[in-house]
């Protein structure tokens, strides 16, 4: 099957059933995604497909067939990080940073959609994103500084 990865097409041989954190994380080896619950629950694995912040650890590789994926390493573009990573790294958003890569992937769903959102809509957008060190202030600062 071929999938389409932060610009480049892909052929990848594996089963239909394989998750496309696998195929991202194993094959493709694009690791910024990380391995979470497993569940689609924390949020760890998240990658925009079709502009949408989506957790990839449940999300069959087949089903993304004919959509655009990026990853947290196809955000960056000429050397310059997306205004998102850089709100991060200016407001010290990150502690262990296990959940950043998925944090900063739902921030930028939520700014292509709503590039002033109130502090609710960041709140309801960030809901299937769970930091276990607890930088959620930061991270909000971030996410408004925008």
């Amino acid at each position: 099957m071929k999938i389409h990865v932060n610009g480049s097409e892909y052929s990848l041989n594996v089963p239909d059933n394989t998750s496309l954190l696998d195929a991202l994380r194993v094959h493709l080896k694009l690791t910024g995604s990380k391995y979470g619950c497993g569940e689609g629950m924390c949020g760890s694995c998240k990658v925009l497909i079709d502009g949408h912040a989506m957790p990839s650890c449940i999300t069959p590789v087949a089903s993304v067939q004919n959509k655009e994926i990026i990853t947290i390493e196809g955000l960056e573009k000429e050397g310059q990080l997306h205004p998102v990573q850089q709100a991060f790294l200016d407001e010290d958003a990150f502690q262990c940073a296990y959940c950043s890569s998925g944090m900063i992937i739902s921030a930028v769903a939520l700014k292509a959609r709503n590039p002033k959102p109130t502090r609710q809509e960041i709140i309801d957008a960030m809901q299937g994103n769970v930091c276990r060190c607890c930088v959620y202030p930061r991270i909000m600062k971030a996410i408004s500084k925008v």
